[in-house]
């Protein structure tokens, strides 16, 4: 089979002026980059009175490195979905460049489910990363300035929280020493960089329903504190007026096309193991309004992408989700089973049956929130009949219906009746939707109401520094704020070597920050870093340009 960058590379493209036709954009709503990628006028969407759309999100069990396919899954249903005649949109979040050139490799889907063009997705795009990025950084030089030209507003050097960002994984910059070199630079404090998708910024960007917001949300950013414990604002440093003009471009939605030729809108990218993980709120309430069915997905597994899109997305932006997909692969249950990654090409159905314990409290999981949900298997070539009655089995023990899938050999075709379901489950009314806990509830009890009623955990471990903090956010009257729990992907625990469902573990909180803009406070669990590290063999060796200047190595 082709590789996914020969199979992107092959396609015949519609010009996105008739992508955009197809939903009933106007020419003069389309700013296009190009023949095949537009951003959509925020304020023509905004002005949009049309009857919303049934919302799906596609979430995943605990990832491995066998695969699962949670963005190939999205788009073959978006696919399947408009091949059985709905008209229906697809939300996704823009790729990032550290996984790029680390590991994990690009975000556009695969096989002949994919969104194109799959080379610009991947690389720079329409330069939305970029506007954060400086956005982030005009910020956290205003700070550093405003120390220097004599700190009117008395901000402890100590106690500056706001890091600066860069889109790439690279440990070095995880702690640093700024304004080295004499007095002419500054005055010198400890500091670090985050990963672009990491950044508060990242997701105001995605949270924001119009340019309003954005720049409301923008000078609640907190960045230090006084000498005398106080909060400074971006607003307070009148950043906040010129961030948001370095973003009123990038905060219009990128529409692009599937392989297919369906609409596809990649807006915002915040990762859902250091972030909330979704996309824009601005792209996806724009497909609400101009499709049937808006499928979107949550990074990771449901405990981190879906629980954040549930608890925080759909909590701020009054989203109310109708069905979920949950993906597995028989390959990643066989990893969760126990079974060596090496050893994966042999069957195992009892091993699939041990790792499927993963897959049943994620659809437990799901269920919590009151939302439908059916489970995608991903075929691979190599599973076999009894492996797939295996995965079956153990989503009907669960009350589940588990639909086999090919969309990644075979596009929407290959996911015909995985859609057919999700109609079935969006259009039953079934769905009853309701966030994990009340906004009242303390924040300590939030963090552990997610990790004992999702995680399995016994407890979370927090100490006193911790909870004095935690103490101070609900005394400056952030206690009302959802928690965005940052931990590894790999685990229902904070150890990413416990697979399948471990359950009576101890969650430990390492950090605790507020992101006042975003509306949210992080919560750092384990050893989880908000900036990546490249892998000892980082997938940038293998990506160049060929002798007639195309890309190699992309994936």
């Amino acid at each position: 089979m082709p590789t996914d960058i020969e199979i992107a590379r092959a396609a015949k493209p519609r010009p996105i002026a008739d992508v955009a036709a197809g939903l009933g954009i106007p020419a003069e709503a389309v700013f296009a980059y190009g023949p095949h990628k537009a951003k959509i006028a925020l304020p023509w969407l905004t002005g949009l009175d049309r009857p919303q759309g049934k919302l799906v999100l596609v979430t995943a069990i605990s990832p491995t490195p066998a695969g699962e396919g949670k963005t190939t899954t999205t788009v073959g249903l978006g696919d399947a979905l408009n091949r059985i005649g709905k008209k229906a949109v697809i939300c996704l979040r823009e790729p990032s460049l550290g996984p790029c050139f680390g590991m994990k490799g690009g975000a556009a889907g695969g096989g002949h489910a994919q969104v194109i063009p799959m080379e610009e997705i991947n690389l720079h795009f329409t330069g939305d990363f970029a506007a954060i990025a400086a956005a982030n950084n005009l910020l956290a030089a205003m700070v550093d300035n405003h120390i220097y030209w004599g700190n009117a507003l008395d901000i402890d050097a100590r106690r500056v929280t706001w890091r600066r960002v860069v889109d790439m994984n690279d440990r070095a910059l995880r702690g640093i020493v700024s304004s080295l070199g004499g007095i002419a630079n500054g005055f010198p404090r400890e500091d670090g960089f985050d990963i672009v998708v990491a950044s508060e910024v990242m997701a105001i960007f995605c949270l924001a329903t119009d340019l309003d917001d954005l720049v409301a949300r923008l000078g609640r950013i907190v960045v230090a504190e006084t000498r005398d414990g106080e909060p400074v604002t971006a607003k307070d440093l009148k950043a906040d007026g010129a961030m948001a003009v370095l973003l009123k471009d990038a905060l219009a939605p990128n529409l692009v096309q599937t392989l297919e030729g369906n609409p596809a809108f990649v807006h915002g990218g915040p990762f859902a193991n250091i972030a909330h993980g979704c996309n824009s709120v601005a792209a996806t309430r724009a497909g609400l309004k101009l499709g049937d069915y808006v499928v979107t997905e949550a990074g990771f597994g449901a405990d981190l992408g879906a629980e954040k899109f549930f608890d925080i997305k759909c909590r701020k932006a009054g989203l109310r989700p109708d069905a979920a997909v949950v993906v597995a692969t028989v390959r990643a249950l066989k990893m969760h089973g126990g079974v060596a990654r090496g050893d994966l090409g042999s069957e195992d159905a009892a091993a699939v049956t041990r790792g499927a314990v993963n897959l049943a409290r994620h659809l437990q999981n799901v269920k919590r929130y009151g939302v439908p949900v059916v489970v995608a298997i991903n075929r691979f070539a190599a599973d076999t009949e009894a492996e797939i009655r295996a995965v079956e089995a153990a989503a009907e023990a669960e009350g589940t219906t588990a639909i086999v899938c090919t969309h990644f050999a075979d596009g929407g075709k290959g996911a015909e009746a995985l859609a057919e379901a999700v109609v079935g489950l969006a259009d039953s009314g079934a769905a009853d939707f309701a966030p994990l806990y009340p906004d009242g509830m303390r924040l300590l009890d939030k963090i552990s109401t997610v990790a004992v009623s999702l995680y399995g955990a016994s407890e979370v471990v927090a100490d006193k520094a911790i909870r004095d903090r935690l103490a101070r956010f609900e005394a400056a009257g952030h206690g009302d704020l959802p928690v965005c729990m940052a931990k590894t992907q790999y685990s229902f625990s904070a150890d990413p070597a416990l697979m399948g469902a471990p359950s009576n573990h101890a969650v430990p909180i390492r950090e605790v920050r507020l992101s006042a803009g975003a509306g949210f406070i992080v919560v750092i669990c384990g050893t989880i870093m908000t900036m990546p590290g490249l892998p000892r063999r980082p997938a940038a060796e293998a990506i160049r340009l060929d002798a007639d200047g195309n890309v190699e190595g992309l994936f």
